[in-house]
């Protein structure tokens, strides 16, 4: 990997239960970015989740740089009714503020788009907010805009 954090040793692996406080950080920098709170069990759960192995469930991976937690990114696989093979929803990506511009955010996603590959599904797609213009820089390099808008269910 080239830039600046492939001097201080930048590390992807899958998330471990030991990572639960550090996970726990990263995701609720996440969630506050999208002024989102969610209880303390929605946490536990959804962590359990990323460690469960069960099929159709998220998965998980951490960055570390120097050892030190830098960021996450969730996915899932799930069929397609338009495709054979299955597809990769990457639900949640985070870099902490201080490492961002090092590029743990494009390793996060060149590690979910080879465990897609290795998993079958090599069509990955995430969504952002219209807003979030230091992200969609990274996206605009690394992927194709569609022009799909979301609406979802009013609750």
């Amino acid at each position: 990997m080239a830039g600046p954090a492939a001097a201080e040793s930048l590390h992807i692996r899958p998330v471990e239960r030991a990572d639960r406080p550090q996970w726990g950080r990263m995701w609720s920098g996440y969630l506050a970015f999208y002024k989102t709170e969610l209880p303390e069990g929605m946490y536990d759960l959804a962590f359990d989740r990323l460690l469960s192995g069960t099929a159709g469930e998220f998965s998980g991976l951490i960055a570390t740089l120097g050892g030190k937690t830098v960021g996450l990114v969730h996915y899932l696989f799930h069929r397609h009714g338009w495709r054979q093979d299955q597809v990769c929803y990457l639900q949640d990506l985070y870099t902490d503020p201080a490492a961002r511009g090092q590029g743990v955010g494009a390793a996060l996603i060149d590690a979910v788009y080879a465990e897609a590959d290795k998993a079958g599904a090599p069509p990955v797609y995430w969504l952002t907010q219209e807003g979030n213009e230091t992200a969609r820089k990274l996206y605009d390099r690394i992927a194709t805009e569609t022009d799909f808008i979301k609406y979802q269910r009013s609750l």
